[in-house]
C-alpha cells in the first residue's frame, strides 16, 4: 500500500520500480484520479459553507419578515443537501477507487535487488555444505517413503483428493521431530517468541498482509468468510494491526508451528509426484517487528536463523537473492534458501526470508512510537520460514537414504526421536 502523496513527490522513480516489478506505469493514472478527488472535496467543502451561511441568513430574513426571501434560501439549502449529498457519495468513490488501485500494486524493490523476469534472473549470494557423495543412484522421497510403507498418497486422495499425504509410524514422528526442533531452535537460541496461533483468519488479516485482494483464488476460503492461513505470517504479522508500539519494545519476534494451507492454483502440472507442493502442510515462520532503521539488518538475521536449521541438520543449501520479477507481492527484497535434494539432483526452495519495509504496516495500520518522540511512524515487518517442515523431512529423507532404502535419523533429531537412529522397513 503506498501513500499517494509520496507517488506524487516521486512519480518518475514510482513508474520504474513497478516497471521492474512486472506491474504497469500508473503514477499519471493514480495522480489524475486523486486531483479529481481533491477537486470534489473542494466542491463538497463549498457546498456545505453555503448550506451552513445559507442557513444562517434563512433566520435573519424571517426576523425582517422578508418570506420571499426565505423561501428562496430554502429551495437553496434544500438543493445544496442534495449537491453535498451526491458529493460525498462521489467522494466516497473515487478514494475507494483510488484505494482498490493501490492496494494491487507490489512493493518496491530495494536497490541491490536485481532486476529481472523470472526465477532464470535470480542469482546465487552464497552456497554452504558439500553434497553427499552417496555412492548409489539416490531415490526420491516418495520412492522412499512409499517402499518404507509410511507415506501413502493413495489414502490421502481417497480422504481429500490430491496434493495431501498420510503419513504414517516412524516418518510421522520424524515429520513431528523436525517441526519441533525448529521451534525449540528459534526460541532457545534464536530469541523468537512462541506463539499459537490461530489457522482461520478474517479477510481483515489476510488484507493486511497482502493475500487479499490479489491472491484470493490461491487461499481457502470458508462459508462464513473466514480463511484458511497460507502461512502463519498472516497471524503473526497482524499481532500489531491498528496498533502503537512503544519503540522500546522493538523489535518484537514471533515463531509459531502450524498448519497452513494453499490452493497451489497456478501450479496445475508441477511437482505432482511426492510432498513437495501440497494444499496442506506444516511450516514454522519467523516474523520480526521493527523500525526503520532496523529492518535491512533484521533480514540478515533472520536468514541466518533460518540456514542455522540446515546447518545444524547437516543439509547442503544455497541462498538465491531474487529479481524483481520473482519477488512476492509484499516484499522489497528476498532471500530464498534451497536445499540440496539428491534424489532429484536439484536444490529445491525450503525457505524464503523477506523483507517488506513499511507495506504491511500501512495496510493493517499498525505504528510506533520512536522513543522520546511524540510523532508516530509505520513498523517495519519481515517474514521467514523457519523452516517449511515437510519440505525439510523431503530433504532430509533424500539426504540421509542408504541403499537398502533406509533413513539415517540426523544426530540432532534422535532426541526428538526417542534416541532412534534409523527408520527401516523393519522399524
Amino acid at each position: 500500500m503506498f501513500d499517494i502523496k509520496w507517488i506524487r513527490e516521486n512519480a518518475e522513480s514510482f513508474d520504474k520500480a513497478q516497471i521492474a516489478r512486472g506491474a504497469e506505469a500508473s503514477s499519471s493514472r493514480l495522480i489524475a484520479l486523486d486531483d479529481e478527488r481533491i477537486a470534489q472535496v473542494q466542491i463538497l467543502q463549498d457546498a456545505q459553507q453555503r448550506r451552513n451561511a445559507a442557513s444562517k441568513e434563512i433566520g435573519k430574513a424571517k426576523g425582517q419578515g422578508d418570506e420571499e426571501k426565505a423561501q428562496a434560501l430554502m429551495a437553496e439549502v434544500g438543493d445544496l443537501k442534495s449537491i453535498i449529498q451526491n458529493g460525498e457519495a462521489k467522494t466516497r468513490e473515487l478514494q475507494e477507487t483510488l484505494n482498490d488501485i493501490l492496494c494491487t500494486l507490489p512493493n518496491i524493490a530495494l536497490d541491490d535487488v536485481p532486476e529481472g523476469a523470472d526465477e532464470d534472473d535470480n542469482i546465487v549470494h552464497h552456497v554452504w555444505g558439500e553434497k553427499p557423495a552417496l555412492g548409489f543412484e539416490p531415490k526420491e522421497h516418495y520412492e522412499l517413503g512409499e517402499a518404507l510403507g509410511q507415506m501413502d498418497f493413495e489414502a490421502a486422495a481417497k480422504l481429500s483428493g490430491s496434493r495431501f499425504v498420510v503419513l504414517k509410524g516412524k516418518l510421522a514422528r520424524l515429520e513431528r521431530a523436525i517441526g519441533q526442533f525448529m521451534i525449540d531452535l528459534h526460541t532457545t537460541e534464536h530469541g523468537y517468541e512462541e506463539v499459537c496461533v490461530p489457522t482461520l483468519v478474517r479477510s481483515e488479516a489476510m488484507f493486511g498482509t497482502g493475500q487479499l485482494p490479489k491472491f484470493a483464488e490461491d487461499a481457502f476460503h470458508t462459508d462464513d468468510d473466514r480463511w484458511l492461513i497460507p502461512t502463519s505470517e498472516v497471524p503473526l504479522t497482524n499481532l500489531v494491526r491498528e496498533s502503537i508500539v512503544d519503540g522500546d519494545q522493538l523489535p518484537m519476534r514471533f515463531t509459531a508451528l502450524s498448519q497452513c494451507f494453499r490452493s497451489e492454483a497456478g501450479s496445475a502440472g508441477r511437482d505432482t509426484r511426492g510432498m513437495l507442493r501440497q494444499h496442506q502442510f506444516s511450516k514454522v515462520e519467523m516474523v520480526s517487528i521493527t523500525d526503520e532503521d532496523s529492518s535491512v539488518a533484521e533480514q540478515e538475521r533472520m536468514l541466518s536463523c533460518a540456514e542455522a536449521v540446515l546447518q545444524k541438520l547437516g543439509i547442503a543449501y544455497r541462498v538465491m537473492t531474487l529479481c524483481t520479477g520473482d519477488m512476492g507481492f509484499g516484499a522489497r527484497r528476498t532471500f530464498d534458501i534451497e536445499a540440496w535434494l539428491p534424489g532429484q539432483n536439484t536444490y529445491r526452495e525450503i525457505s524464503s526470508v523477506s523483507t517488506c519495509g513499511d507495506f504491511q504496516a500501512r495496510r493493517m495500520n499498525a505504528r510506533y512510537r520512536p522513543t522520546g518522540e511524540k510523532a508516530v511512524k509505520f513498523l517495519h515487518t519481515l517474514n521467514g520460514s523457519g523452516v517449511a517442515v515437510g519440505r525439510c523431512l523431503i530433504a532430509v529423507m533424500e539426504n540421509y537414504q542408504t541403499e537398502d532404502g533406509s533413513i539415517v535419523i540426523p544426530e540432532v533429531l534422535r532426541p526428538y526421536m526417542g534416541g532412534l537412529e534409523k527408520i527401516s522397513a523393519k522399524s
